[in-house]
C-alpha cells in the first residue's frame, strides 16, 4: 500500500477491530445503511429460465418472479456466511441468504466493499454449519467518511483497482487450465503410445484406444491383477485420527491421484481395528465412489503413508502380479483414455450412481509394454510432472497472493488507512 497516501489525521475509533480512524469519518452500524431482509423458500417459483434464485452458496436456480429489483448487498445467513455478494438485477433469495433493502444515500457498490471487511468469524454461530443472526449483521460498526462523494470515490476506486487485479487472476487461472490440459496430454501420450515416435504401430482393437505400439499387448485389467480388495466403512468419530490412533481413509484420500493421509476419521476406541485393511507404502489406491464423478476411478500410488490407516468400504487397493509397473498403472488410470473407461463405465451402471464395480475395472482394456518399457515411461512422465506441478504450484500462489491484495486494498480503502479521495484513472488523469 506504500504508493498510497494516508488520510493527513486521525482519531481513536473506540472499536478494537477498526482502531485509529480519518478525523473526517463518523462510526454507523449497518442497519442504518440498509434494511436486512429474510429470503423465502422458492419452490412454488422455480423456472427453467428468468430471475437468479442465490442461496449462500451462489446462483442455484432460477425464479419465475423476483424478491427485489434494486441493486442490494447478499450476505449469508447459514453455511458460507463469510461471502457477500453484489447484485445489481432483479433477484430471488432463500432463505439462507440474507438480501439488503440499501438506503438512497449509500451508494450499493460501496456497502459491498464495506460488508466484505466483516469479521464473520466473530460473529458466526453452530460450527457445524456456521450462521448469522440479522441483529449481529446489523449491529456491526463501519467507520464511513461524512460525505456521500467520498464513499463513492472509494467504490470507483475499488472497481478500477479490482478490475485489474481480476484480470491478472484470470490470466493466470488460464495459465494453469493450459499447464494442467499439456500435463494431460503428456501423461495420456507417454502411457498409451509410449515415448518413441518412430515406433511401428498396430491398431489396438479398442474404442477410444486407437493405435499402439506393435510390441504392446492389449488385454484386461484383470489379467495383471492378483487382488482387488476394499475395506469397511464402521461408524467413527468426525475428526481425523491423532498419530496415535486408527483412522478409515475418506474417499478423499486419493483426490487428484494424490495420497492424502490427512483424509480420514478416527476409528472409536470400543471399534477393534481390522490389521488386513491397513495401507502400507507402496500400495495402489482407487476410489470406488465420491460425491463428484470426476473423482470416482481417481487411482493414487502410496509412496509414504503412517501407519494404522485403514481402508475404507469405498476405496479398492489393487494388487498386481510381476509383469506391470503399479506406478506405471497409475499414470495410466490418469490417462484421458482411461478417464473414459471410468465415465462410461458409471453411467451404463443402473444402480450404481457414483459408483464404479469392481466388473467394470477388471474389463478395462488397455495397451501394456515391456516391463523395461514401463520403467522408462514411468522416470520420463514422472521427471515431466515435477516440472508441470511446479508451474501450477507458482501459478497457484500467484493467484493466492493476488487475491490477498485485493482483500487488502479493499480494507484499506473502506477503514481509512489509504486516502484516494483524489485519485483519478490514469485515463481521466492523463
Amino acid at each position: 500500500m506504500s504508493r498510497y497516501k494516508a488520510h493527513p489525521e486521525y482519531k481513536d475509533s473506540g472499536v478494537e477491530w477498526l482502531g485509529e480512524i480519518p478525523t473526517r469519518w463518523k462510526l454507523i452500524r449497518l442497519k442504518f445503511m440498509a434494511r436486512i431482509k429474510n429470503g423465502q423458500d422458492y419452490k412454488n417459483i422455480e423456472a427453467d429460465e428468468g430471475y437468479p434464485v442465490i442461496g449462500s452458496g451462489g446462483q442455484f436456480t432460477y425464479a419465475s418472479c423476483f424478491a427485489y429489483q434494486n441493486p442490494s448487498v447478499l450476505l449469508g445467513r447459514k453455511g458460507t456466511v463469510d461471502k457477500p455478494l453484489y447484485i445489481d438485477q432483479p433477484f430471488w433469495t432463500v432463505d439462507t441468504m440474507y438480501y439488503t433493502e440499501i438506503h438512497d444515500n449509500i451508494f450499493p457498490k460501496y456497502l459491498y466493499y464495506l460488508a466484505t471487511t466483516i469479521q464473520f468469524d466473530k460473529y458466526s454461530t453452530n460450527t457445524a454449519l456456521p450462521s448469522m443472526t440479522q441483529e449481529n449483521l446489523g449491529n456491526y460498526t463501519f467507520s464511513i467518511p461524512e460525505s456521500d462523494l467520498e464513499r463513492k470515490s472509494i467504490a470507483i476506486f475499488l472497481d478500477y483497482e479490482n478490475a485489474k487485479i481480476d484480470a491478472l487472476i484470470e490470466k493466470q487461472q488460464a495459465l494453469i487450465a493450459l499447464l494442467k490440459e499439456k500435463r494431460q496430454a503428456v501423461i495420456s501420450h507417454a502411457v498409451t503410445k509410449g515415448l518413441n515416435p518412430d515406433t511401428p504401430m498396430k491398431n489396438s482393437g479398442v474404442e477410444w484406444l486407437g493405435v499402439v505400439p506393435e510390441s504392446w499387448s492389449v488385454l484386461q485389467i484383470r489379467h495383471v491383477l492378483l487382488n482387488l480388495e476394499q475395506g469397511k466403512s464402521p461408524e467413527c468419530e468426525n475428526r481425523p485420527a491423532n498419530q496415535d490412533e486408527w483412522g478409515v481413509l475418506k474417499t478423499g484420500c486419493v483426490n487428484y491421484s494424490r495420497f492424502n493421509e490427512d483424509e480420514n476419521k478416527c476409528l472409536p476406541d470400543n471399534l477393534k481395528p481390522c490389521p488386513q485393511f491397513e495401507v502400507k507404502a507402496g500400495d495402489v489406491l482407487m476410489s470406488r465412489a465420491s460425491g463428484s464423478i470426476e473423482l470416482i476411478g481417481s487411482v493414487a500410488y502410496v509412496f509414504q503413508t503412517r501407519s494404522k490407516l485403514l481402508l475404507s468400504d469405498k476405496i479398492f487397493r489393487l494388487q498386481f502380479n510381476s509383469c506391470i509397473n503399479k506406478l506405471f498403472f497409475a499414470f495410466l488410470m490418469q490417462s484421458t483414455y482411461m478417464r473414459t473407461n471410468v465415465k462410461n463405465a458409471i453411467s451404463g451402471a443402473e444402480g450404481m450412481a457414483n459408483n464404479i464395480a469392481k466388473s467394470s475395472i477388471l474389463s478395462f482394456r488397455f495397451a501394456l509394454p515391456s516391463l523395461e518399457e514401463q520403467n522408462k515411461i514411468v522416470n520420463y512422465v514422472s521427471r515431466e510432472l515435477l516440472t508441470f506441478n511446479k508451474l501450477i504450484q507458482d501459478a497457484v500462489k500467484a493467484v493466492e497472493l493476488l487475491k490477498e491484495r485485493r482483500t487488502a486494498l479493499i480494507s484499506a480503502a473502506v477503514t481509512g488507512k489509504i486516502d484516494v479521495r483524489d485519485w483519478q484513472p490514469p485515463e481521466a488523469a492523463a
